[in-house]
This record gives structure tokens, C-alpha cells and sequence, in this order.
């Protein structure tokens, strides 16, 4: 049951950004800082934690679960150094994440052929 809900939430997602693709005038890269945001703002009111426990994978692999491990290293950073945490919690949070990604684009990129530009 929760590979059935994972999928489900996971899918409405995605859905939830076709149909603002399809419908509205947003770009993807507006699309994509709105759900980064919705999940930063889920954490903070303390919706997340249920969101997750409900929907496992499909809540924190999309985009929406990145807004919230940017919103909760933020919090530790700033409980733990003040001020200067606002700027160096959610890039400690992220970077392990981010790096990966980095490293496997540039491992895919050696491995393929790009199309000519024509």
C-alpha cells in the first residue's frame, strides 16, 4: 500500500505542474521555484511531516520535498550559528544532493553523443 500512495502523491504532483504548464502562462522555472517554495512553506507550518509520513517517495522525490530540506537545513543552521544560518543552512542540507546530481550529468555527458547544433 504505501508503493500505491507514494505513486499516487508523486503522480498528482507531477500532474499539478502539467496542468500549470498546460493552463497558465508560467514557465517551467516559475513552475519549479513555486513548488520549491510550496515545500518550504508545507515544512514551516508543519504540514511536511504528515505529507510524508502519508506519502513516503512520492512526497520527498519530487521537487516539493528539495523546498523542504532547504527550509529544514535553514532552521537547524540558524538553532545552531544564529543569524549567519539563514545563508549557510540550506546549502549544507543540499549539497550532498546537489553534488551527486552534478557528478552523474558530467559522468552521462562523457558517455553520450550530443546532438550538432545546425
Amino acid at each position: 500500500m504505501n508503493y500505491l500512495w507514494a505513486f499516487v502523491i508523486g503522480g498528482l504532483i507531477c500532474a499539478a505542474g502539467q496542468v500549470l504548464i498546460d493552463l497558465t502562462a508560467l514557465t517551467p522555472a516559475k513552475i519549479l521555484v513555486l513548488f520549491v517554495t510550496g515545500g518550504v512553506v508545507l515544512s514551516a507550518v508543519g504540514l511536511w511531516e504528515k505529507v510524508a509520513e502519508f506519502a513516503g517517495a512520492g512526497a520527498l522525490v519530487p521537487i516539493v520535498g528539495f523546498g523542504h530540506t532547504l527550509a529544514q537545513g535553514m532552521a537547524r543552521a540558524v538553532a545552531k550559528e544564529g543569524f549567519i544560518g539563514i545563508f549557510t543552512g540550506g546549502f549544507s542540507a543540499c549539497s550532498g544532493g546537489v553534488g551527486a546530481s552534478l557528478l552523474f550529468a558530467f559522468f552521462i555527458a562523457l558517455l553520450t553523443k550530443p546532438k550538432s547544433q545546425s
